[in-house]
């Protein structure tokens, strides 16, 4: 056998295709997981293959111990920053396969009493076995944060897996007054408290219903979002609507939602577009001195649904974030790139996101082109450069010339473009753009 022989590094490529960054094996689990629906379909992946490229990703880092705890790391943030349910879950999973877990971790994944057995279920989607001692410890834990309230509202009869079955299990102690609702778990006489999905599923008279949880305030602002064409077909009067979105908590609801439920109810959008001013404005971060540029990918990747049963888009996701950039700054100047590279006019809200939609044909993705006009700009060194994107790129990308150049990655795909000269962000929440206002005060 030869032994001399160089080493060849195989070419890595986006789907676009285009050549795409060599990253570790911790870069690409933070890119799979950071913006994942988990097992919903993209453009170009199934949801299987990305979760089973998590699960192969966490098997790769099981020898090092500082990527694993980067990887339990990414688990917490992925549902704490990014507001996702179900990926950090299966990451936690993952690790307690390859004996990583520590309670904590899952302790702090758990932010639903739902989510306790939800976890169970993951953990047993490939067949029924014990669970270690520190995934035991985690879900007891976790136990200890919910009220009978929240066990009620989230304990469904017909689950694979429910409360009363992980109680058996992991034998929580009850904190704070929980005694009470422990012992209703266990003797399985837990009541459904008094939720617009319990009311609503009732058969009572819709309208009535809307209007009595949000009087009593059990319509929280995301549940009043995503019912928003409910409330207009049952006959909720447009002014108890808009009073209601008015007043109404917007805190960790992600920017696309205001834009998904604008779409179905068109009426009502100068109050959801306010909402959504109210929200940004009261978001944690520094403004962003000097001149920015947002570039804005609307190419055809970028116009799949995040989910099956939603038309929630990518590039909603992606103006969503434009949106939250141009209230940011001081001097924004929003692009789009597809096939071409076109000036977005200096709108607000909503009508910057009609205007990135409509700005140009859903067609490749020259990123590079888009890069290269940006560079030559007067004052181009000086000027904070956001991309906004899955990285899907159809060719080599030029280097910015920014020194302060970001690449967020709206998608889930293994490779991307956005290393090296980048900096690169991941997941589609607000936090992504407070990274930037965190990062570049710590520079200065």
């Amino acid at each position: 056998m030869k032994t001399n022989r160089k080493t060849s590094t195989a070419p890595v490529l986006t789907h676009g295709p285009g050549p795409a960054a060599h990253i570790s094996a911790l870069q690409e689990l933070r890119r799979s997981v950071m913006a994942c629906l988990l097992w919903e379909s993209t453009f170009y992946e199934s949801g299987e293959d990305i979760a089973t490229r998590i699960a192969s990703l966490v098997d790769r880092l099981k020898l090092s111990r500082k990527g694993l705890i980067e990887a339990g790391n990414i688990a917490i943030e992925a549902r704490t920053q990014m507001h996702l349910r179900h990926v950090p879950l299966l990451l936690c999973r993952e690790l307690a396969r390859v004996h990583w877990l520590k309670s904590e971790t899952l302790d702090r994944c758990i932010l639903r009493a739902d989510e306790i057995a939800e976890f169970v279920a993951l953990y047993w989607r490939d067949g029924r076995r014990p669970l270690p001692a520190q995934v035991k410890l985690g879900l007891a834990a976790a136990f200890q944060k919910f009220d009978a309230y929240q066990f009620g509202k989230y304990n469904p009869k017909d689950a694979a897996v429910r409360l009363r079955d992980v109680m058996f299990l992991v034998h929580p102690k009850p904190v704070r007054g929980q005694k009470a609702a422990f012992k209703a778990i266990a003797d399985d006489t837990l009541k459904a408290p008094d939720t617009w999905e319990v009311q609503l599923s009732a058969g009572k008279d819709k309208a009535k219903t809307f209007m009595r949880l949000i009087r009593a305030e059990k319509l929280g602002g995301m549940a009043l979002l995503r019912n928003l064409r409910g409330m207009i077909e049952a006959g909720v009067p447009k002014p108890f609507i808009r009073k209601a979105i008015e007043e109404a908590n917007f805190a960790r609801v992600l920017p696309f939602r205001f834009i998904s439920a604008a779409r179905h109810a068109p009426d009502l959008e100068p109050t959801i577009e306010a909402a959504l001013f109210t929200t940004v404005g009261a978001m944690p971060w520094d403004r962003l001195p000097g001149r920015t540029i947002v570039l804005v990918d609307v190419s055809g990747s970028m116009t799949h649904p995040l989910s099956a049963g939603s038309n929630v888009t990518r590039m909603d996701a992606a103006c969503g974030l434009a949106i939250i950039a141009r209230e940011m700054g001081d001097d924004v100047s929003v692009f789009t790139f597809s096939t071409d590279w076109i000036g977005v006019p200096p709108r607000r809200g909503f009508a910057l996101r009609d205007a990135i939609v409509a700005s140009q044909p859903h067609d490749s993705t020259d990123l590079d082109r888009a890069v290269r006009q940006i560079n030559v700009e007067p004052g181009a060194a000086n000027t904070r450069l956001i991309v906004i994107t899955d990285e899907q790129a159809q060719g080599p990308v030029s280097k910015p010339v920014s020194k302060r150049a970001y690449m967020i990655n709206v998608a889930s795909y293994k490779s991307g473009v956005g290393y090296g000269a980048w900096t690169h962000i991941d997941g589609f929440s607000e936090s992504t753009l407070r990274y930037i206002s965190e990062v570049e005060r710590e520079v200065e």
